[in-house]
């Protein structure tokens, strides 16, 4: 784990139900982040209690997937998670949403998210930065053009007032974004996941998207995997930048 982090403690909400993901899941922000198992507090959207207390103790706040659970619909637990994210800027804590909790974040402060199977994209994509990504404090540390891990059938279809575009691709727009006045990020491709968990995840999930059940277009999209080095320090990047004192400089050093 790197010094810098050492003190970092990470809300990570999950809304999962298979056991196996979860631990997957947790495993994979653990190991992107390079957090200790001690300093990932973990909240269950589906059984636990949501609230702005969930802040009180952490230095950030990031959102994972959820396989059963489209942001385009309204669910129990829906309104008190979107509490939790506009309290996040409120109190200027640090909040970064992965694929569905892109999503979430982006419905979250007034944008808008489509299910659209057409537009999915599974497997290794690349991303593009738009100009505010190339100024972005986070996102100018990448390259102009990088591969990512992704899988989904929503999309963010319009961002929330006041946000910025920061990546994008010809398969659809807003890959990336943050809120212009606040720490608060999202991407559509998944930030936990590299080449090899991006490979398990499909391996375990083909069953759930129709399409992968023919063996040739599965095949296909295995063939696109390949590594994503700098989406997979993105996680790690994130916190530096905002969660630790100094770190804005440790990373510009580190970028120069």
């Amino acid at each position: 784990m790197a010094p810098d982090l050492d003190h970092v403690r990470v809300r990570l909400i999950q809304v999962r139900e298979r056991p196996a993901v979860i631990a997957e899941e947790q495993a994979s922000f653990r190991e992107r982040t390079g957090l200790r198992v001690d300093q990932l507090a973990v909240t269950d959207a589906l059984s636990d209690a949501l609230s702005p207390a969930l802040l009180d103790d952490v230095d950030a706040v990031m959102i994972g997937g959820a396989g059963a659970y489209s942001v385009v619909d309204t669910f129990g637990w829906t309104q008190s998670l979107v509490d939790v994210c506009r309290a996040c800027a409120d109190r200027g804590v640090p909040l970064f949403g992965s694929c569905w909790g892109h999503q979430f974040v982006a419905r979250a402060f007034g944008g808008e998210v489509v299910h659209d199977p057409s537009r999915a994209e599974m497997g290794t994509h690349d991303v593009a930065l738009t100009a505010a990504g190339g100024a972005d404090p986070l996102f100018s540390t990448l390259p102009a053009r990088f591969p990512t891990q992704m899988g989904h059938h929503d999309r963010v279809s319009a961002l929330p007032p006041g946000a910025v575009e920061l990546a994008s691709n010809d398969r659809a727009p807003h890959q990336a974004f943050r809120l212009a006045d606040a720490p608060v990020y999202g991407t559509q491709f998944h930030s936990e996941l590299d080449e090899a968990t991006e490979r398990a995840r499909l391996v375990t999930y083909r069953p759930y998207y129709p399409e992968m059940a023919d063996d040739d277009v599965f095949a296909a999209v295995l063939d696109t995997l390949r590594p994503s080095p700098a989406a997979d320090d993105l996680l790690r990047r994130f916190l530096l930048l905002y969660a630790v004192e100094g770190g804005a400089e440790r990373l510009a050093e580190a970028a120069g």
